[in-house]
């Protein structure tokens, strides 16, 4: 077989064919326009490769970002028009719905839970603390421990805290505590605990009818998401689990927010995963791990 082979490879005059397009490497031909690329092309093509390549973040950078997104953020925020009467219509619709599903279940939780001081009092501070602390922690965490991951992952949480903002907007929803004659309980009023943006002077400085969706879950979903993902000890994957579902707790029982609300917040965080992992042509905890520096 193998001589039969060899004649047939021999053109007339005895010489051996050159290969075809494609030889036994692999490599293929590309002729004239076929393999052409516009200047505007090779640019895109580069800043995408660019954008992808893992780099370490430069602390002052972030640190002036978020700062100013954050205030950004609150100011746009703040800015949007309160308009109680379609808020309130908004909550008593929501209300109804969740009534129809049989899951009208933030009455019960509010009145349980303020009935236990101690735990009602700890909601409250959680309510107005954590939010903050454990999200910067884990932004903090993730710069120290996987720097090539820190980009996209703070840009998914960006992104989602830009689209809270098109809810606000568009869907204006008093938040439980706030409805009336619903029997539901302000637990911040009741108890007299600090931290509430709802209460007092700084009242006037914040939106109080922003509760669609709620970004204590969105954040919350994304803390617990990177730690079950990325962080190695089990206890640090099991808190990352158990987070969202406790501020899902916190924010019921405290009269802050419907479970609706918590949908709405884990929408706004799919679509910043969809979106960014699109961007980065992989999902955003699987970028290749950059060499750590010599000790």
């Amino acid at each position: 077989m193998g001589e039969l082979t060899a004649k047939t490879a021999e053109t007339p005059k005895g010489r051996t064919a050159a290969p075809g397009p494609a030889s036994s490497t692999g490599s293929t031909r590309y002729d004239g326009a076929a393999g052409a690329t516009s200047p505007a092309e090779k640019r895109s093509t580069a800043l995408l490769h660019r954008l992808r390549t893992p780099r370490r973040p430069r602390l002052w950078f972030e640190i002036l970002l978020i700062g100013f997104s954050y205030w950004l953020y609150s100011m746009i925020r703040n800015a949007v028009p309160e308009k109680r009467s379609l808020a309130l219509h908004h909550a008593d619709w929501v209300w109804s719905f969740e009534h129809n599903l049989g899951l009208a279940v933030e009455h019960g939780v509010n009145h349980a839970v303020n009935s236990v001081t101690w735990l009602i009092v700890g909601m409250n501070y959680y309510y107005a603390t954590l939010h903050f602390v454990i999200t910067i922690g884990v932004l903090v965490w993730l710069y120290v421990r996987h720097p090539e991951r820190y980009g996209p992952s703070r840009l998914v949480l960006f992104v989602t805290t830009w689209l809270a903002l098109v809810g606000f907007w568009a869907f204006p929803l008093a938040p439980p505590r706030l409805m009336n004659g619903k029997g539901f309980l302000d637990t911040v009023e009741l108890h007299h605990t600090w931290g509430s943006l709802s209460q007092g002077s700084l009242s006037h400085v914040s939106n109080q009818y922003a509760a669609m969706p709620s970004m204590h879950i969105g954040w919350s979903l994304w803390c617990g998401i990177t730690l079950v993902t990325l962080a190695k000890p089990l206890w640090a994957r099991v808190l990352g689990a158990l987070y969202p579902l406790f501020t899902l707790t916190v924010i019921v029982a405290t009269g802050n927010h419907f479970w609706l609300d918590a949908v709405g917040g884990a929408l706004c965080l799919a679509v910043g995963y969809a979106l960014v992992s699109w961007l980065y042509g992989r999902w955003v905890y699987r970028l290749p791990v950059l060499p750590r520096p010599a000790v």
